[in-house]
């Protein structure tokens, strides 16, 4: 017998029937037969809308006019941290990434958006964007999901399946998971083995899915410095004429130097001819303007 055989069979038989279950599907961890450690019962996904006029209007999404050169410089970002979460013998926790910043409107939420959106676009896997700026919560507010059970909800609940708290997107290969709420005692809650069992949770189920943490900023939260520890990649981001150099300096301390992939630099001056801004960390390119948090 097959492991995808063998696999169904388990299922079978725990089910009680031949048939799938009413309220979950059947989804293989990846295409690839050789990959393939078990085929799941996965809980069926709530659906979220993403209106991106209202995150353009908001300064969340680049400008139309600007779209293909700012896909282009993601693309640049994104390429190093997707190599190292899917290369060869890479650990778990790699395809856990998170973008942090020093201080609060460095364009840490902008970068992490756009980041994800360019992400998804990639053929061969799937991103779920998770809301870690538990104090906060502005991508849950954005998308509308701020009454939505998420990641505090799985937090507290031992028996939750986080899993359940997922919502797909009408982008294919983005998938959102919402801050939850309240947020008291979040950094108790982040700090716990029951975080280190989410991710690895939600790592497990697919391993080509890629988790983009949006933090919060490491030198005004204590969320922010527990959560730094459970990826395996962080990039930092700062604003040009904005974060103070000590800010930077205060946060990379606060960062596991073998974790660290790079700096994004927001509405930094490149010259007279694109007039505005950079990316850094991985090579230099004009970048539209972060300044949202």
């Amino acid at each position: 017998m097959s492991l995808i055989e063998n696999s169904l069979e388990k299922l079978r038989r725990a089910s009680g029937a031949a048939k799938e279950p009413a309220a979950a599907v059947l989804v293989p961890a990846t295409a690839r037969a050789d990959t393939v450690a078990t085929l799941e019962v996965r809980p069926v996904h709530r659906r979220a809308t993403i209106d991106f006029e209202r995150l353009r209007a908001a300064g969340y999404l680049p400008e139309q006019s600007e779209e293909r050169r700012f896909a282009d410089y993601c693309h640049r970002i994104k390429r190093p941290l997707i190599d190292r979460a899917l290369g060869s013998g890479a650990a778990a926790d790699a395809r856990a990434i998170l973008l942090s910043s020093a201080l609060p409107g460095d364009g840490k939420t902008f970068i992490t958006l756009n980041l994800a959106l360019s992400m998804a676009r990639e053929r061969d896997i799937s991103v779920l964007l998770v809301d870690g700026d538990l104090p906060r919560a502005q991508i849950t507010h954005l998308l509308g999901l701020q009454d939505e059970a998420g990641l505090l909800t799985a937090l507290r609940d031992d028996k939750m399946d986080v899993e359940s708290l997922i919502h797909d997107t009408e982008v294919s290969g983005l998938e959102i998971l919402p801050a939850g709420s309240p947020p008291d005692g979040a950094a108790e809650l982040i700090a716990s083995s029951r975080m280190r069992e989410v991710v690895a949770r939600l790592t497990a189920r697919n391993p080509r899915r890629l988790l983009l943490f949006d933090s919060p900023p490491l030198l005004v939260s204590s969320e922010a410095r527990a959560l730094v520890a459970i990826p395996g990649q962080i990039v930092l981001v700062a604003r040009s004429a904005h974060t103070p150099q000590r800010a930077v300096l205060d946060a990379l301390g606060h960062i596991d130097k073998q974790k660290l992939r790079g700096l994004v630099v927001n509405d930094a001056l490149v010259g007279d001819q694109h007039g505005y801004y950079e990316y850094a960390g991985y090579g230099s390119a004009p970048l539209p303007p972060g300044n949202r948090a």
